[in-house]
């Protein structure tokens, strides 16, 4: 009965300022459906409980073959800081992100989520249907984000005063490309461990699966080994940043120890190739990370990714990713597939604006090698000149992909963000933990 009362209460205060929330459904959006709007006092997928949020189900078709589902979910008016988070996606993923909706509801922001334009984590949706690996790519964010507003504005009675978006991974892909294609979209974005160099990335994976297999895909070395690798590399590197704490700090920094005491030759030979990665292609995977390439280098009976070859590119579900020529298809693939990538290093319409970016990843990250996103930020820098007033980048040493590791792993870059945007104070620093037993500051 309580509960009810508060949704009741909820509404009714809602409903002075725009539209009540079981209405929404009656808006016509041009290209959307608004499939169902409810209140809640739950959120999917978790036991948190919330005063009441209007939960609102929509999909939009921008195009013909596009079908994006997104969810938009609007606190009470006692309970909304008057702020529109988007959050993004992991990997080829086709479901909502639950979970950082609940985490952005909890901290009174309107939030939002999609599906990327499909469902399921399989990437054969893209075989003959170009416009939903365009929908992936870059579009389905741009079609939540720009709806999401729409209908916090049809049910609150205004706009959100400030719009953030923040992502990992693909999620951080995401993020850079919204302030490189929309940068009009986002006041402020958090850009983690960037997928942005997608296809480079999907050729790098090619490299570094044939590194470490052999022939008949069976695999040289020993996910044990590695982990001997990583510890005998944190040994010989960990004091190089004058602190013996277990960490590499900067393992582009590091001398690759011997490993002629744990590895074979033919073993040494595979790790040291994975390091270096594809030349002049993409950068190899960081030293102090081996341990954790089991998931995406060592595990999977093909190279990750191969089905970008077989289901976006050449349209062949019986393609063979071992004929394969680096040169000559990595050329074809950045021509047709350049709009997956989001490496574009002027974000000068994006600055124009005041938009201000926070980019993080960590040294250990065994999946988005973190080379790459310092290139890209550098990058961006040379482009631009010093980006200190808009954009900077945190570096977490022994963090993994996304958090994960034994590092600093724990630390909140949309509250710092939120600081930068509603009172231009950049962050100096974000204090940052692991698992609350080891703290230290990450510095830009």
């Amino acid at each position: 009965m309580k509960s009810a009362i508060l949704l009741c209460a909820a509404s009714a205060a809602l409903s002075a300022a725009g539209t009540p929330c079981e209405k929404l459904t009656e808006m016509t959006i041009p290209n959307v459906t608004v499939r169902s709007a409810s209140l809640a006092d739950t959120a999917p997928g978790s036991t948190a409980s919330f005063q009441s949020f209007c939960r609102i189900q929509a999909v939009a078709h921008p195009v013909p073959d596009s079908e994006i589902e997104f969810e938009v979910w609007i606190p009470s008016a006692a309970n909304w800081n008057g702020k529109f988070e988007g959050v993004g996606n992991g990997g080829y993923s086709g479901a909502l992100s639950y979970g950082p909706m609940t985490q952005a509801l909890k901290r009174g922001f309107a939030t939002a989520s999609h599906n990327t334009g499909h469902t399921g984590d399989g990437l054969k949706f893209g075989q003959g249907h170009p416009e939903k690996v365009i929908d992936y790519a870059y579009r389905a964010v741009h079609v939540m984000t720009e709806n999401a507003k729409l209908l916090i504005r049809a049910h609150t009675g205004r706009f959100a005063a400030k719009s953030y978006f923040v992502g990992c991974s693909a999620g951080g892909h995401q993020a850079l490309s919204e302030a490189q294609r929309y940068p009009a979209d986002y006041d402020g974005i958090v850009a983690g461990a960037p997928a942005n160099n997608r296809i480079a990335q999907t050729f790098g994976f090619l490299h570094s699966w044939k590194a470490l297999h052999n022939d008949d895909g069976t695999p040289k070395v020993s996910l044990a080994k590695l982990a001997q690798v990583t510890a005998a590399v944190i040994e010989a590197c960990d004091a190089k940043d004058g602190m013996k704490d277990g960490l590499i700090e900067d393992p582009r920094r590091c001398t690759a120890p011997d490993l002629s005491t744990i590895l074979t030759p033919e073993e040494a030979a595979a790790v040291k190739n994975v390091w270096e990665g594809a030349k002049q292609i993409f950068t190899g995977w960081p030293m102090g990370s081996e341990s954790g390439w089991g998931t995406y280098l060592l595990d999977p009976h093909e190279p990750m990714r191969a089905d970008v070859f077989r289901y976006f590119l050449f349209n062949d579900p019986n393609f063979d990713w071992r004929s394969i020529d680096q040169d000559r298809d990595l050329a074809y693939a950045q021509e047709k597939l350049a709009f997956m990538n989001a490496i574009d290093p002027d974000l000068s319409n994006f600055k124009r604006r005041g938009g201000k970016l926070i980019m993080y990843a960590g040294w250990a990250d065994p999946v988005v090698p973190p080379q790459d996103t310092t290139a890209y930020f550098e990058k961006v820098n040379q482009t631009m000149g010093n980006t200190q007033d808009f954009m900077r980048l945190f570096m977490a040493p022994g963090m993994a992909h996304c958090g994960g590791g034994p590092g600093p792993n724990i630390f909140d870059a949309p509250a710092a963000l939120d600081e930068w945007v509603t009172t231009n104070k950049a962050p100096d620093k974000l204090n940052a933990s692991h698992e609350k037993d080891r703290t230290r500051p990450l510095c830009p």
